[in-house]
């Protein structure tokens, strides 16, 4: 069932609560904001109210202040880049409950905005505390949740908020729903999931869920090396999910009953530590030494990936192929980056460090969509509720 969306409301006039998925990287040392994605994703809902008149209430979390208040982790930078990409103030409240955010929320006026400070300040937030909801709650007339990369959780500022008020989708919500689900329902075929990242418990359910609907699985980053083990390959000292290398081996044994090539690496660029500056060399997957580790996949891997992807009219990618955050161990990801960029499919890219490493390459734009939301998208194509999303007010037929 489809969502309703803020254009099936009426805003005007209204105090609409945004849930925002403002949780931006920032510098260590400056505690300046390093990559503004998730704010300049958020614009286009937060235009639309403003456009119509409505009285803008933002909320978000950022970091993992655990329930105690973290200066660091304030909201005010995020106001203030808000303000320069709007043109207009944004004001940062002192705090996102209580009766002197209350009095500020309805001082509002039409186009007004105000960003509430870190939900996450409060431990009630993550505890889907009921009365903190309420709290939330009462400083708006409608709920409008366009943050994907939080919607599997059920949280207060998620889930809770939307049981006391008309709760519906933002655009970026919107969006999300849409080329997620579309590579669910009607993919042009060939369709390729190229999967990568550390673990293969984070993968699994996802797998199993679009086997059926798949013509290639493509398997890179660390999740191979518990691959290599369920073929009985020697992986050194690569880090392997033990508990489910069986659970592996049966997987690719349901891949091959249905039709679904499985693409392992051939080659790897291996090293003894994980450091930059390590010694690497690529070697066959059948000769990996005992004493090195998988840091990237090798060049041949690259080929035949390169080869199957450029079949496929749609690809869905979510996790590196090495440990991008090293250069040296980076260009796997980089040399498919590239590629996908340059072909005329269907490209999706499954959010979290997949999204980061073509936004660091500038190639987001060349994408046909980057989520959001990595753990979300993730949950989503395993065919899993989303707190977040099941909350919302379901379309009338």
């Amino acid at each position: 069932m489809e969502k309703m969306t803020v254009r099936d409301i009426d805003v005007s006039s209204k105090r609409v609560l945004v849930r925002v998925d403002f949780n931006v990287p920032l510098d260590e040392k400056t505690g300046a904001i390093t990559d503004d994605t998730r704010i300049r994703e958020a614009l286009p809902t937060i235009k639309y109210l403003i456009d119509r008149g409505a009285r803008v209430i933002l909320c978000s979390h950022l970091g993992q202040p655990k329930g105690k208040v973290v200066d660091s982790l304030r909201m005010t930078p995020i106001g203030e880049r808000l303000t320069k990409l709007l043109d207009k103030r944004v004001a940062v409240a002192p705090d996102c409950i209580g009766p002197e955010v209350e009095k500020a929320a309805a001082k509002l006026g039409k186009g007004d905005i105000m960003l509430l400070e870190n939900l996450r300040f409060h431990a009630q937030e993550e505890q889907n505390d009921p009365a903190f909801a309420q709290k939330l709650a009462k400083l708006a007339d409608v709920y409008v949740d366009d943050a994907f990369g939080t919607a599997h959780r059920a949280h207060a500022s998620t889930a809770g908020v939307a049981r006391y008020l008309p709760a519906v989708s933002g655009l970026l919500m919107e969006k999300e729903l849409q080329n997620l689900g579309g590579i669910l329902t009607s993919p042009a075929r060939p369709f390729a999931a190229l999967t990568g990242g550390a673990k293969v418990s984070d993968k699994i359910d996802m797998l199993q869920n679009i086997m059926g609907k798949v013509d290639a699985i493509l398997v890179g980053g660390g999740m191979a090396a518990t691959f290599l083990k369920a073929k009985s390959y020697e992986v050194g000292q690569s880090l392997i999910e033990e508990d489910k290398v069986d659970l592996t081996g049966k997987l690719m044994d349901t891949m091959q009953n249905k039709g679904v090539r499985c693409l392992l690496p051939v080659d790897v660029l291996v090293a003894e530590r994980i450091e930059a500056g390590a010694g690497t060399e690529i070697v066959p997957v059948d000769k990996i030494p005992k004493q090195l580790r998988i840091v990237d996949i090798g060049p041949k891997t690259i080929e035949n990936f390169s080869n199957e992807l450029k079949r496929c009219k749609t690809i869905f990618w979510n996790g590196p192929m090495g440990i991008y955050e090293i250069p040296q161990f980076a260009e796997g990801t980089k040399r498919l980056a590239t590629l996908l960029a340059g072909l005329k499919a269907t490209t999706v890219i499954g959010g979290g460090s997949t999204a980061d490493a073509v936004t660091d390459m500038k190639l987001a734009d060349k994408m046909t969509f980057v989520s959001t939301g990595g753990g979300a998208s993730l949950t989503f194509l395993s065919g899993k509720p989303l707190p977040g999303v099941e909350a919302l007010q379901d379309k009338k037929k």
